[in-house]
């Protein structure tokens, strides 16, 4: 589905002042809108869940657009999305090729990127009777983006699908193009840090990044760090206690690049977030994430108890 530009600065503008975003940068968002030169926007999906796509529109406020479905309708303007735009097949295809053709237009990547079998485990589209592969595509279109914004761990540093033993031989956009990439960590990224992310680039305003590619502004400090439940005398000794500190029931949140402002912002419309459910950090921003332990053992071998 492909709505105008104009709908998606403004959703952009409105989340800007929400976000943060100077009145510089504001203004500069204003006058994007009313010239129509904000970039284009290419998103391609590989190996993942499309769970970042579901976060991106789970954004539900008082004032438009209100939810999901507002989103959809009213204000995604993606020139390419492959779960979201009405276009399929050939039509979807030169959709995808054209918005690689415009001036400064914005690369972002949703999934990891399989390279072994010749990139064959996970295919793009076809083009002019030929497969190809999702390694290939990304590739291409990144050569001539503007910028590359990976949403999410599996774009960013391969995340889940290239966990041990990482049969397919997943790498993230950049180990696999060589290229600066903006990382929009998170598994899934809370949908404010993917707008603030677009929302900077139509601005035309800088994005210092960290040392791991994330934007320093969203991955600042340890999520322990701002944990309500830090250095609580109270530890919680089971899953499912409410109010004690999770240190010892192996919450992430300490990791030294677990970062993220998720206490604050929290999920789902600020309703909650991991720990205020009683459940662990995962960790899911911290480029080891999910760790290094296999997620399957071979044949015969055994699993530790």
């Amino acid at each position: 589905m492909t709505v105008s530009r104009r709908d998606f600065l403004k959703y952009c503008t409105a989340s800007a002042a929400v976000l943060g975003l100077s009145a510089g940068e504001i203004r500069a968002l204003a006058r994007a809108l009313a010239s129509g030169s904000g970039p284009t926007v290419l998103w391609l999906q590989g190996a993942s869940c499309s769970g970042c796509s579901v976060s991106f529109l789970n954004h539900v406020a008082s004032s438009s657009p209100y939810d999901a479905a507002d989103v959809l309708i009213n204000v995604v303007s993606l020139a390419y999305h492959p779960t979201l735009m009405a276009a399929a097949g050939e039509t979807a295809v030169a959709a995808a090729l054209q918005a690689s053709t415009a001036p400064g237009h914005v690369l972002v990547v949703e999934g990891g990127v399989p390279t072994a079998f010749g990139g064959n485990a996970c295919w793009a589209w076809t083009e002019n009777g030929a497969d190809v592969t999702f390694a290939q595509a990304v590739m291409s279109q990144a050569q001539t983006a503007a910028a590359i914004v990976c949403v999410g761990q599996c774009s960013a540093y391969g995340g889940i699908p290239a966990a041990p033993p990482n049969p397919t031989a997943v790498k993230s956009v950049q180990q696999l193009t060589g290229l600066q990439t903006i990382n929009v960590a998170g598994c899934p990224p809370h949908p404010d840090w993917m707008v603030w992310t677009i929302a900077k680039l139509v601005a035309g305003a800088p994005i210092p990044l960290d040392s791991h590619g994330r934007p320093k502004e969203l991955f600042a400090q340890r999520v322990h760090d701002q944990c309500p439940r830090k250095e609580k005398d109270e530890e919680a000794e089971s899953f499912g206690q409410h109010g004690g500190c999770l240190e010892e029931l192996g919450c992430r949140g300490l990791w030294s690049q677990t970062k993220g402002n998720c206490p604050k912002v929290k999920f789902n419309a600020k309703a909650n977030w991991c720990i205020g459910a009683d459940a662990p950090c995962q960790g899911c921003t911290n480029p080891a994430f999910p760790g290094t332990e296999p997620f399957f053992h071979e044949e015969g071998e055994e699993e530790d108890d």
